[in-house]
């Protein structure tokens, strides 16, 4: 795999809903040897901009990466109304059952996602006994409420891990989350300026499709460990 820049597909070309959220969606070489399964966040799908961009960028370096949709996010789509996620032991199962179907594809598996998506993977990682984890935008604590931390078991986490965090996320900025207990095995990779998918303020010179290219650089550096 290569660390160099990956292409971009320009953001206004991106269509959210140009694939069924009820069909995963991959990207990368079908015989490639590393395979990263990632699950959405809670608002937008495995087709979002946000999605569809890093998975491109990450496959364009030789991996192959598959998005898939919770239950909830394919009920949403079948009936073209927004649903809330379904409960914790759904999503799990759900991740899990995705786990079971791909696991004989690639030589060596890795599974994350988006917000909501890393945080269920990041539960299961060390019982799915997964070649490494990828959280992009980890929700630590809901937006306003720091004293409601959802980190207690990245504490004990032994699964290699990369958090692509951005500089300003309310679910975790740079200067709380740096004073959390996390494990060993956790390394974090600050999207500089970026709010929870990565977007940076105009004034701090930077553009979303910059943040999103670096943090699929990230990804595919961490992906070659």
């Amino acid at each position: 795999m290569h660390s160099s820049a990956f292409p971009l597909k320009p953001m206004s070309s991106l269509d959210a809903s140009s694939s069924s959220s009820a069909t995963p969606i991959a990207d990368g070489p079908a015989e490639a040897s590393c395979l990263l399964l990632l699950a959405h966040g809670a608002g937008q799908g495995p087709a979002s901009p946000f999605m569809q961009t890093v998975a491109g960028a990450v496959a364009a370096s030789g991996v192959r990466v598959i998005r898939f949709a919770f239950p909830y996010m394919v009920r949403s789509e079948q009936e073209s109304r927004r649903r809330p996620p379904d409960r914790e032991p759904v999503l799990t199962e759900a991740f899990l059952a995705q786990i079971a179907r791909h696991r004989g594809d690639a030589e060596r598996l890795f599974i994350g996602g988006k917000s909501l998506g890393g945080r269920i993977a990041s539960l299961l990682a060390d019982e799915a006994g997964v070649a490494g984890l990828v959280c992009l935008g980890y929700p630590f604590h809901p937006p306003g409420r720091p004293q409601r931390l959802r980190v207690q078991h990245l504490a004990d986490l032994r699964t290699p891990t990369l958090i692509c965090q951005g500089e300003r996320d309310p679910f975790g900025r740079l200067g709380e989350v740096e004073g959390y207990p996390l494990s060993p095995a956790i390394r974090l990779a600050w999207i500089p300026d970026g709010e929870h998918s990565f977007k940076p303020r105009k004034a701090s010179g930077r553009t979303w499709e910059e943040n999103l290219q670096l943090a699929a650089r990230e990804v595919a550096r961490f992906l070659e460990v």
